[in-house]
């Protein structure tokens, strides 16, 4: 999979750097369960089970032939972030691979669908963050709200948290977070699938008044689904890291913020502080 980087050179010129991301099986061997560590499993089925669901609706991948060392996740200790009136956990991302080995968490993508249908964990559901789920087909709501759930997107957690505090918020006891993001997890060669193509990361700075500190800040191309987000800083501030799929310096995006929305082209609004129009 092509990854490139637009990053802003002196006098606001733009360059691009190609990279890779892996996309091999990785091994390693797990039979535990959750509570606050790997104790009751959280799934609504006896572990490593097969679902009653459909292979592309339960969130959980096909046959796993190579896996990790088999431990227990201790979840006690778990960081948190604050979304949506809520502390959502993060789990580190190779606890979740030791999760999605043994089919012992239900795992949701909260990113738009061009992103997903070009790369996603294996077995992954699309779950996009902004969408009200009692308005969608999203397969999460067919899931029991005692199953373990497992969000990411590749902000690194910025959507995935907005999606778990979403699940959280209308019931659902066990739902986690990717901390470091799906593109650690590529990073790291665990099992993705997708369509693959150029994925192009690039950062939009802007800034509104500090009253909207903690509130989102959004951007996605014009012309498709795509979306990344983040929180407004104490000062106003914000950055947008954005990862998204068939992007050009010249594809228009909208940024839209408690205060103003704009858009423009990659190249205008990464080429210093967007305050709006």
């Amino acid at each position: 999979m092509d990854r490139r980087t637009f990053a802003v050179a002196a006098g606001g010129a733009l360059t691009g750097l190609a990279g890779c991301l892996g996309e091999t099986l990785s091994g390693g061997t797990d039979t535990t369960n959750d509570g606050g560590s790997d104790a009751g499993g959280g799934t609504g089925t006896a572990q490593g089970t097969a679902s009653d669901l459909a292979a592309d609706a339960d969130g959980y991948p096909d046959e796993v032939q190579a896996k990790p060392e088999d431990r227990t996740v201790d979840t006690s200790g778990l960081e948190t972030v604050e979304e949506g009136g809520v502390d959502v956990p993060l789990l580190p991302v190779e606890d979740a691979h030791v999760w999605w080995a043994y089919r012992r968490a239900r795992f949701a993508d909260a990113r738009g669908p061009e992103q997903y249908e070009n790369s996603h964990i294996r077995g992954a559901v699309l779950s996009p963050a902004p969408e009200d789920m009692r308005d969608s087909d999203d397969p999460v709501t067919s899931w029991g709200t005692a199953d373990r759930i497992v969000c990411y997107c590749g902000c690194p957690h910025h959507l995935s948290s907005i999606r778990a505090s979403q699940l959280i918020r209308a019931g659902y006891e066990n739902v986690y977070v990717i901390d470091e993001g799906f593109f650690e997890w590529t990073d790291l060669g665990y099992p993705v699938t997708g369509n693959g193509g150029g994925i192009s990361e690039f950062v939009v700075r802007g800034d509104v008044h500090a009253k909207y500190a903690g509130e989102n800040a959004w951007v996605s191309p014009i012309d498709s689904e795509q979306i990344e987000s983040t929180n407004v800083a104490a000062d106003g501030s914000f950055e947008l890291h954005c990862k998204f799929v068939d992007v050009t310096l010249d594809t228009r995006l909208r940024v839209d913020t408690p205060a103003w929305s704009t858009t423009g082209t990659v190249r205008e609004l990464t080429s210093g502080t967007v305050r709006g129009d």
